[in-house]
């Protein structure tokens, strides 16, 4: 195993080969960065040149972001990465296909570690967030994972790009990523719909699927486009719920996320639609019979850059499913 020490001596090494001059002489040093994530606050002495990311989502943020050449590896992945990112996305090392634990991450030296879901820092898995505090490496979870009752999901999206233009030197750059976005939103928001009542199935365990609550993503998605969540009395991101309680809530529109890439039963859109289609209750939904059936990359439905995609997507199919479209 890697020595734990190494975390605190790369990032000593980095932040003084960011502070040397070519003839030796120390430069003075760069003022601090000091973000909140996600109840800890990271100050940053100098700009990180080696990050981790723990997710996909994560990743393709910072592609989006430009940052590819400070990558230093990533992991995770649960579909395949964007077009528009998979060239960059191709340089970068892979540090494990599926959830990274602590001996690769250590290998990798990171300097920072980011990642939207701060369940992926656990001691079985990457480690606790206070114990790569300790090794003097800082660990970034998106905001949008940590709700504070005030803020909307796609508002806290837009801080993670900006923070992430303070730590990594780059504020042009993420606020101008942030401004394209809210763009887009508002672009979704000004269209006038007649309210639909929704339902958003991201995947199906065993039998039982995982809808959008009201902390999710899609929950606001839903807000934007004019519709109503139908699961939006869950305070959870993704509760467990029955085929049984989605009949019972009679959506106007169903919503299927598709994972197919990710391999598990049930992961494909068409899977989750052929359980519905044959289960006696959820069968007798008129938006069923009536196809009135939006499938999205499951991917999009959490917090990443790629969540705007899906908001417009799911807006032109509300038009074209009123015929407006």
């Amino acid at each position: 195993m890697s020595h734990p020490g190494r975390f605190g001596l790369a990032l000593v090494a980095v932040l003084a080969a960011g502070c040397a001059t070519p003839g030796g002489v120390q430069a003075p040093a760069a003022q601090s960065v000091v973000v909140d994530s996600c109840g800890k606050q990271l100050s940053f002495a100098g700009t990180p040149q080696r990050v981790v990311t723990l997710d996909q989502n994560s990743t393709e943020t910072l592609l989006a972001l430009g940052l590819q050449d400070r990558m230093a590896g990533t992991a995770n992945v649960k579909t395949k990465v964007a077009p528009r990112f998979a060239d960059a996305y191709a340089k970068i090392p892979v540090l494990s296909p599926k959830v990274l634990t602590s001996e690769p991450l250590r290998a990798a030296n990171p300097d920072v570690v980011v990642a939207s879901f701060k369940e992926l820092f656990t001691a079985d898995r990457a480690g606790t967030r206070d114990e790569l505090e300790t090794l003097g490496v800082p660990t970034f979870v998106s905001a949008v994972n940590c709700p504070d009752g005030t803020t909307a999901p796609f508002d806290r999206l837009f801080r993670d790009y900006e923070n992430f233009g303070r730590i990594f030197g780059i504020q042009d750059r993420a606020n101008q990523l942030a401004a394209d976005q809210r763009a887009a939103v508002a672009e979704v928001q000004a269209v006038k719909r007649d309210p639909v009542k929704v339902v958003w199935v991201y995947s199906v365990f065993k039998g039982v699927p995982y809808v959008a609550g009201r902390d999710s993503m899609p929950s606001q998605m839903s807000k934007i486009a004019g519709a109503v969540n139908v699961f939006d009395d869950m305070a959870q991101e993704w509760p467990e719920v029955s085929w049984e309680e989605v009949a019972r809530r009679d959506p106007d529109v169903v919503v299927v996320g598709d994972l197919s890439e990710r391999g598990n039963p049930g992961d494909k859109a068409a899977e989750k639609l052929a359980m519905m289609r044959e289960h006696p209750a959820v069968s007798q939904l008129k938006a069923l019979r009536e196809n009135k059936v939006i499938e999205l990359p499951g991917i999009e439905m959490d917090p990443s850059v790629r969540t705007v995609d899906a908001l417009k997507v799911f807006g032109a199919k509300l038009d074209e499913i009123a015929g407006r479209g």
